[in-house]
């Protein structure tokens, strides 16, 4: 299945293109014929292929922009440990950030407001997705450092590894919950940022819980990473 959605992010297999049959595909992966199946029924799921029935298989065109995908369709058999690494960072987010946003919205100066736009600003030009990645991160960080607790500014600091790595799942788990763009999203980043200039602590906690929840509700719609966080929490 790997070697297959490799091919299709590579272009090599196009929208409309028919696959070889399943008996070809099983002689040229030397497997067996149901290991072909179960992967074509995945990638299937994934939205990625069209079985017709007693007609052939076919790669499906890519979803629009307008219309974010799973994360799970670049990494199906990896998602389930990606989740439960997600849960945790988000759990993580949810206890320290909230508190944040609330304190930062009762310290900030204006050389908090001028770093929060600057951001901002970086996040709206670019077209750079993993640039606009670091800035998200950045953005968050930014956020701790306004409430002038340097316990906290060194929480986060502590954070930023796991952030910078699921940054992009985040982004789009959030997408995808949205039905959303990327301006969308800098539109969220900009309310808990007026809600900080505002100086209101609890409309500044409530977006930031409002943010961080989008991402819990995609992850909540099949228990994804349920089962390792389950098992971690039996362990203790």
């Amino acid at each position: 299945m790997n070697d297959l959605k490799k091919q299709m992010d590579e272009g090599h297999l196009q929208p409309g293109d028919r696959l070889s049959s399943v008996v070809d595909l099983a002689a040229q992966y030397n497997v067996g014929r149901s290991t072909i199946r179960e992967a074509l029924s995945a990638l299937k799921a994934m939205g990625l292929l069209n079985i017709k029935q007693g007609g052939g298989t076919f790669v499906k065109a890519a979803p629009a922009e307008a219309d974010p995908v799973h994360p799970m369709q670049h990494y199906a058999d990896l998602w389930e440990g990606r989740a439960a690494s997600l849960r945790h960072v988000l759990e993580v987010r949810r206890v320290l950030e909230t508190g944040c946003a609330s304190l930062a919205a009762q310290h900030r100066t204006e050389a908090d407001l001028a770093a929060f736009r600057q951001l901002l600003a970086d996040m709206e030009r670019s077209e750079d997705e993993h640039f606009i990645e670091q800035a998200d991160v950045k953005f968050h960080q930014c956020i701790a450092s306004a409430t002038h607790n340097p316990l906290l500014h060194d929480l986060m600091e502590s954070l930023s590894l796991k952030l910078h790595e699921s940054m992009k799942d985040m982004r789009a788990l959030w997408f995808y919950a949205e039905r959303s763009s990327a301006e969308r999203l800098l539109q969220e980043h900009r309310h808990i940022y007026e809600a900080i200039e505002k100086q209101d602590a609890k409309e500044a906690m409530a977006r930031m819980e409002l943010h961080i929840s989008k991402v819990e509700q995609v992850l909540d719609e099949k228990n994804a990473g349920d089962h390792h966080l389950q098992r971690s929490q039996t362990r203790s």
